[in-house]
């Protein structure tokens, strides 16, 4: 049996009476309108997957209110009933968005594998909006954490260029969310339902590049035993992220070139040319312009990766956002590790509001992240920073304490092995060379987290 939800809009009471058992007995819930006003009432009101429409009703057209009924629910599928079907209204009513048209009578025995192939479609194409709605939330505009002026500015220069295809140019320090951005970007465009592939420019040498971008035929090179699709392929109809751009060299920035005006592409090995729709988001912490000026990044590609050039601030840019996003993470890690950590100590949040963030929202999030592993408590404690963290910038001491003596060095060099660990007291122990006991006392005594 099926809880699938199918409305029957007829006027003809006796008639939608019996579609509704016969549909019922089937395991479908029904609904029934004798008109369109009470049909649209019930579809406001009701999860609907499918309509059973009749054309001539007291107050519409069937043929014409399957437009309406589309426009109010898209994901909706309609088979609209007649008892003198034309094909003129069958024509009109399968492009106003109907699944179907028939006759009534003439097609009883027609009447449930039909419901039943409509209902499959709707229950599918449910499936799949809710699916998208989730990637959306996942990857959306929404996870992109913070309220300062410049990171809202930022969102909505990327939400704005999201619904075109013109390429972007995601600049700042590392750690400031650029792969984040391009995500956003892309599941907010209409390439959403296509791959998004990312590939860091840094993370490989010239020649393997090149073949991991655009592909290579078998025997181009040593080790190449089979030919390789490249990732421009399967980005096609999608978006591919070019992270670290600025690491290219000059040979392959010139094939990326052609590429970007061309779409087409040549796989390294190969004569014939190959032509994919692809969008290119890359991503840079370098200063491209005197990359340029330096003649190690073409001038031609720099223009043409910056049609649409979006800057990302650096934590130092935004500090008010530092505590919301140190919250956030929180959380995320709390649930992660199964702990009810809820808050921070007046210590910790002061500390991590003075810290400089080179690292930005990375380093940010990896501190939190350790915080939460080193903590058995309900808050987060200035003790569960990295101890260049707790004595970086003029908090040269913290109660008081010099830096210099004996057991504040101690101290900060178990609180180093036992994170280096994962809070792996018997290894720490080990590595330390002392006993187990020995380490508890001196956890205790430190008051180490």
């Amino acid at each position: 049996m099926n809880s699938s939800a199918i409305l029957i809009i007829d006027d003809e009471d006796t008639l939608r009476a019996l579609t509704a058992r016969i549909l019922e007995l089937e395991g479908y819930q029904v609904f029934q309108a004798s008109d369109a006003k009470h049909g649209l009432k019930i579809l406001e009101n009701e999860t609907i997957q499918l309509i059973l429409c009749d054309v001539k009703l007291p107050d519409a057209n069937g043929v014409e209110l399957t437009a309406i009924l589309k426009e109010k629910k898209p994901f909706v599928e309609i088979i609209v009933l007649t008892a003198y079907g034309t094909i003129s209204d069958g024509v009109k009513a399968i492009k106003n968005g109907a699944f179907d048209y028939i006759t009534k009578g003439d097609d009883n025995d027609k009447i449930i594998p039909l419901v039943s192939r409509a209902m499959e479609k709707a229950l599918l194409q449910e499936k799949v909006h809710l699916l998208e709605k989730k990637v959306s939330q996942q990857y959306g505009f929404d996870q992109i954490i913070g309220h300062s002026n410049l990171i809202e500015q930022s969102k909505t220069l990327a939400q704005k260029v999201a619904a075109t295809d013109t390429t972007v140019l995601l600049t700042g320090e590392t750690g400031t969310g650029k792969e984040v951005f391009s995500q956003a970007i892309h599941y907010t465009s209409p390439r959403k339902t296509n791959n998004f592939v990312a590939v860091n420019c840094s993370a490989f040498t010239k020649e393997i590049l090149e073949s991991e971008v655009f592909g290579h035929k078998a025997g181009a090179f040593t080790g190449a035993v089979k030919d390789k699709k490249g990732l421009v392929e399967e980005a096609d109809g999608g978006t591919l992220f070019l992270d670290e751009i600025g690491e290219m060299t000059l040979d392959l920035q010139a094939k990326m070139l052609r590429f970007l005006e061309t779409g087409t592409f040549i796989k390294v090995g190969d004569t014939k040319t190959s032509k994919v729709n692809v969008r290119i988001i890359a991503a840079t912490n370098r200063d491209l312009e005197k990359e340029c000026q330096a003649g190690t990044f073409r001038l031609d590609l720099f223009y043409r990766l910056s049609v649409f050039q979006i800057k990302l601030p650096s934590l130092s840019e935004r500090p008010k956002d530092i505590i919301l996003l140190a919250h956030t993470f929180l959380k995320t890690f709390s649930h992660k590790t199964n702990k009810r950590i809820t808050k921070m100590s007046p210590e910790f949040v002061e500390k991590i509001l003075s810290h400089p963030w080179k690292g930005n929202i990375r380093e940010l999030k990896n501190v939190i992240e350790r915080a939460v592993i080193l903590t058995d408590t309900d808050q987060l404690m200035f003790e569960s920073l990295p101890f260049d963290i707790q004595y970086s910038g003029n908090d040269i001491h913290h109660n008081q304490q010099s830096p210099l003596d004996l057991a504040t060095v101690e101290k900060l060099h178990i609180q180093k092995v036992l994170a280096l660990c994962k809070g792996n007291k018997t290894e720490s122990a080990r590595l330390m060379g002392i006993g187990l006991t020995t380490l508890y006392r001196k956890i205790e005594e430190y008051g180490i987290i």
